[in-house]
């Protein structure tokens, strides 16, 4: 099951295994049972601390339990996990085992403090990148503390399942049988949900921090960048990071980082979290900014209000909070969302093996999203609302040699259409105003991006596409706040660039703090 380089890598993870662990299957007589036996007994030969079993009694064939003998600790996946969930296996083999998992210790004691019977299961995608940080971090909770139980679910082997639950988009969380959450999570957020007196208690802990001298928003290229190249000064650096990488983490191929021939999203994120941990960051995890209270007086402080109630001060500000996915603002968009309505084709393209999916938005990632589903879908419409898609001229060669796709251009989506339960069409508007239906079980959206940016109206200068205005040194219109990014006015929204205006976004702010009078005082 295993190839060569896998399982070389494999048995180096194997020498960090503490205790002894089983691979307890349930399997059946199927073709994917057997791809499981397959891995499993791969991964027991390569450590005499891995003891496989078929015996296992679970209620999903195939699954498998990784569990720690004498102890209630244990893992449970249901499918492969393999693709983008490899890692996630892994991991729990290694934490299971007794390897601690890279968790704060008070958060840490958080889990362990949490009473009650918590059984989650998450449905997954092996091509979704934000899946394995909810099954890292539900696996990782369960193995603190043994009142919590996770089962991972890989979807395209559980189709009845996915079908009766009206699952059409992963990551999807369960607790208790009942809907939970939809969509990345970390730790934090988790435990947000779960322990809804923690968000005060953190925003305590915050509110008590001492002021920073560079102090940045948002850890996609552009801000990590900043952030290194502060803590690189000697500054004292504060990152506040709802997830490392942004916008990166939901991109597969990324073959345009220069000197990177080839790499994905959720490899170069690590990266870059792993880079910035080099330093001395301070690092303020699962957060958001709600908004900026610029310092009264040059040289004072500024102060970031997040939306967790606390409140952080520094001596100058980086805003690189990004941009998201636009959305069409349309009848059914917000109602079906999760059932029939997504945004990430790599991660949601899979359940829609066979069915037809309608693709809205004609520029580079429409296009992309449209070649890469006409290889899982049954038809793939695409609709565009000018005249010309404006995709790369080899982008739209690729797409118009596909024999299941229909480009139609001078289509405006005017509703998304549904039966309560999921998607069931979309109607548009021709050129000359005439109405028309498409039926399709999907309408994944690819229409551009929105700055992150709505917190900023009224105390900076924003441009009318609610981007932030910049100078050629990354200076805002309030002195002592400076941004990078996709959430700026530079143009090209792409990863080197982002990168680039981080450093230089840092550099400035660095050139700002040594400028300040010396009788300037912070406050």
């Amino acid at each position: 099951m295993l190839q060569d380089d896998l399982k070389t890598q494999m048995r180096a993870y194997m020498e960090y295994l503490r205790d002894a662990v089983v691979l307890e299957a349930t399997l059946g007589a199927d073709a994917r049972s057997t791809e499981v036996r397959g891995l499993l007994e791969d991964i027991a030969s390569l450590s005499p601390k891995v003891t496989f079993s078929d015996k296992g009694q679970g209620s999903r064939t195939p699954s498998f339990v990784i569990r720690r003998p004498g102890t209630d600790i244990q893992v449970c996946f249901a499918g492969l996990p393999m693709g983008h969930e490899f890692t996630s296996l892994v991991l729990a083999l290694l934490q299971v085992s007794g390897h601690p998992p890279k968790i704060e210790a008070d958060v840490v004691e958080q889990i362990r403090a949490l009473d009650g019977e918590f059984h989650f299961e998450t449905y997954f995608s092996q091509s979704c990148q934000n899946c394995p940080d909810v099954v890292q971090a539900l696996n990782a909770m369960s193995v603190l503390n043994p009142k919590i139980h996770h089962t991972a679910i890989d979807g395209a082997d559980f189709q009845e399942e996915v079908e009766r639950l009206g699952i059409r988009s992963v990551p999807q969380v369960y607790l208790n049988g009942e809907p939970f959450a939809s969509g990345r999570m970390e730790v934090a957020d988790i435990l947000a949900k779960l322990d809804t007196a923690s968000v005060a208690r953190s925003a305590e802990k915050l509110n008590d921090m001492a002021p920073f001298d560079v102090l940045v928003l948002g850890a996609g290229p552009s801000g990590d960048a900043a952030a290194i190249y502060s803590a690189r000064k000697g500054l004292r650096t504060g990152l506040v990071a709802e997830r490392f990488g942004g916008q990166v983490m939901d991109t597969a191929g990324i073959e345009n980082f220069i000197s990177v021939q080839e790499t994905e999203g959720p490899k170069l994120s690590a990266a870059l979290e792993a880079h910035v941990r080099q330093y001395d960051v301070q690092i303020i995890a699962s957060q958001l900014a709600a908004k900026l209270i610029p310092a009264e007086d040059v040289g004072g402080l500024h102060q970031i209000v997040l939306e967790s109630g606390a409140t952080l001060r520094s001596k100058t500000v980086i805003i690189a909070t990004g941009a998201r996915w636009r959305h069409l603002g349309v009848p059914g968009e917000d109602e079906y969302r999760t059932k029939g309505v997504a945004y990430c084709p790599h991660c949601d393209g899979p359940f829609y093996k066979g069915r037809p999916v309608v693709v809205a938005g004609g520029g580079n990632s429409g296009v992309e999203a449209a070649i890469d589903l006409a290889g899982i879908v049954s038809h793939v419409t695409l609709l565009q609302r000018g005249a010309h898609l404006k995709a790369d001229k080899v982008l739209q060669d690729k797409l118009l040699s596909l024999s299941n796709v229909t480009v139609l251009t001078n289509a405006l989506t005017t509703k998304i259409e549904g039966d309560g339960k999921e998607v069931t069409g979309l109607t548009y508007s021709d050129g000359d105003g005439g109405l028309h239906q498409v039926k399709t079980d999907g309408v994944f959206i690819q229409i551009g991006l929105l700055p992150n940016s709505e917190w900023l109206k009224g105390a900076l200068k924003l441009s009318p596409y609610g981007e932030i205005v910049i100078n050629d040194h990354c200076a805002t219109s309030v002195p002592g706040v400076f941004a990078a990014g996709d959430v700026t006015t530079v143009p090209y929204k792409q990863i080197v660039i982002a990168m680039g205006e981080g450093a230089k976004a840092s550099l400035s702010a660095f050139d700002y703090l040594i400028r300040l009078p010396v009788t300037a005082k912070a406050g």
